[in-house]
């Protein structure tokens, strides 16, 4: 019984290390952001401000007219935009902004002899970091939202739970998303322009700005073979029981086939970018 314990313990010794280590990655995560929490205190007052001028432009929208438009009604428009911006408080990262600076000063040389997954280690960073989200942003903005708006409640219990895990995995597609772009920075770079591109084609075919339904046919179509509408517009959808219980689990199912989809490419991608390297700064 004892040597089976003895190997029974031994067998969990490696993943109890590698999950220690990504756990380190992610506090370092946590604890970087702290430098910056001033940026998370006015980022309350920004989203905000974000939601109260979508809430009078959607008051405007509906004034003429108390039906519904696309098949949204007036309380659940406005609850859309304002979940739409707690929601995005949370999944939002900066991973290729991070991999970007590393590049150009050099220290990605360091990230190339460490041995672990360097994918996995810019997600656990972006753990640690929406983790902080979570707390300093997340959660205030919620309060002060749910406080000043009409925000309608989940459409159940069980669409809350399914919302729940459409947020997560809006998190891990943005990360992934994110690590392409950053990987990109390797052959070209300089990747400004590239982030400015994807910040807005992410803002707008998410689905956060304005309901996809709203969109023309073709756009919806052309939105709906792409992955950017299941970071906001699938759990928005879910949350106010727009879907089904059995239809939310789909689109779910999707999400996350996106999510392991782009995950490979994005390794692929790595070890395709650092076949050849030059490295500057030190």
């Amino acid at each position: 019984m004892t040597t089976a314990t003895h190997l029974l313990a031994a067998q969990k010794t490696p993943l109890r290390a590698t999950l220690a280590t990504y756990g380190e990655f992610a506090r370092i995560g946590f604890v970087n952001i702290l430098a910056f929490r001033l940026r998370y205190y006015t980022g309350i007052l920004t989203y905000l401000i974000n939601v109260t001028v979508y809430y009078f432009i959607w008051r405007a929208v509906f004034s003429q007219s108390a039906a519904p438009i696309a098949g949204f009604a007036l309380p659940q428009i406005l609850t859309y935009v304002s979940v739409g911006w707690i929601l995005r408080s949370f999944y939002w990262n900066t991973i290729d902004q991070e991999m970007a600076h590393e590049v150009i000063e050099g220290k990605i040389a360091m990230d190339l002899i460490k041995p672990v997954s360097v994918q996995a280690m810019w997600l656990s960073r972006a753990m640690g970091e929406s983790a902080f989200r979570l707390i300093l942003l997340t959660a205030p903005v919620a309060v002060v939202i749910w406080l000043l708006f009409p925000v309608l409640a989940p459409a159940s219990a069980v669409h809350f739970l399914l919302f729940f895990l459409g947020a997560v995995g809006s998190f891990f597609l943005m990360g992934a998303i994110n690590f392409m772009i950053g990987v990109c920075a390797i052959p070209l770079k300089s990747i400004l322009a590239l982030i400015r591109a994807k910040f807005w084609l992410i803002e707008l075919l998410s689905g956060l700005l304005i309901p996809l339904q709203f969109f023309p046919r073709p756009l919806q179509l052309l939105s709906s073979a792409l992955p950017f509408e299941h970071i906001a517009y699938t759990p928005l959808r879910i949350y106010l029981g727009l879907l089904t219980p059995a239809q939310s689990l789909r689109v779910i199912a999707l999400q996350y086939a996106w999510v392991v989809a782009l995950l490979g490419l994005g390794h692929l991608w790595w070890r395709r970018a650092t076949r050849k390297i030059t490295i500057h700064g030190g």
